[in-house]
């Protein structure tokens, strides 16, 4: 919605609900917002957490409960990454991703979050005097902290220790096997049919579960792929 002169006490109005709206919505996620300068700035206002800039009044309110509470962890998974390693000015998240860890935790959720240097950070976000937090997870190295994450140690065709250059999206890295997860999902899982046969169902190809690694590319975090990621 574009505002004029004309409109500003109606825009007023609005801004003043949404921002009320918005920050009861948030207390129930457990995040306290700063408060929203609406009636200098009306939906324009910058809506922040512990002066960390999330987005805009209006952009915001254009949001589900559930995407509002996604926007504000990706921020502040962010903001925590660069605080843990000293980041300088101006660098940015490229990509969060979630770490599936066995329960019950310590922490809500567990992510790793990837630098446009590669650097890749863990932190996990807690609950803590009734408000979530955004930390650094460091690993100590011991098998005990990774059974803690991930369970007790599964079966793969490489052993620990093993060096191996695996492939992520469109990039390659090498490292050291650290862990073997359980199994999981294959994610390259596909069907097939034979030529001249369209209505047929066909089968699976290759089976529904594949070995997972735990692999120090010593890039941060260590890097989690199924033995089908290995390339090498």
């Amino acid at each position: 919605m574009t505002y004029s002169p004309q409109n500003r006490s109606k825009e007023h109005q609005e801004a003043c609900h949404k921002a009320e709206q918005m920050t009861a919505i948030c207390e129930q996620f457990h995040i306290t917002l700063d408060a929203i300068d609406w009636q200098q700035f009306g939906m324009q206002a910058s809506v922040k957490v512990d002066s960390i800039e999330i987005a805009s009044l209006l952009t915001l309110s254009r949001r589900t409960s559930d995407n509002l509470l996604r926007q504000i962890q990706i921020k502040l998974f962010e903001h925590a990454a660069l605080k843990a390693i000293h980041a300088r000015p101006n660098l940015k998240a490229l990509m969060w991703t979630p770490v599936e860890v066995v329960q019950p935790q310590t922490f809500f959720s567990f992510w790793i979050v990837t630098m446009e240097t590669d650097e890749r950070v863990s932190i996990i976000e807690s609950l803590k005097n009734g408000r979530r937090v955004y930390e650094l997870y460091t690993l100590d190295g011991s098998d005990e902290q990774l059974i803690q994450l991930f369970g007790p140690m599964g079966e793969g065709t490489y052993p620990l220790g093993e060096k191996v250059t695996i492939q992520v999206r469109e990039r390659q890295y090498t490292g050291e096997i650290r862990y073997i997860l359980s199994p999981g999902k294959n994610p390259l899982i596909r069907k097939y049919v034979s030529k001249g046969s369209p209505n047929m169902s066909g089968k699976a190809y290759p089976s529904e579960t594949v070995a997972r690694y735990l692999v120090n590319c010593h890039d941060g975090f260590p890097h989690i792929v199924t033995q089908l990621q290995i390339v090498g």
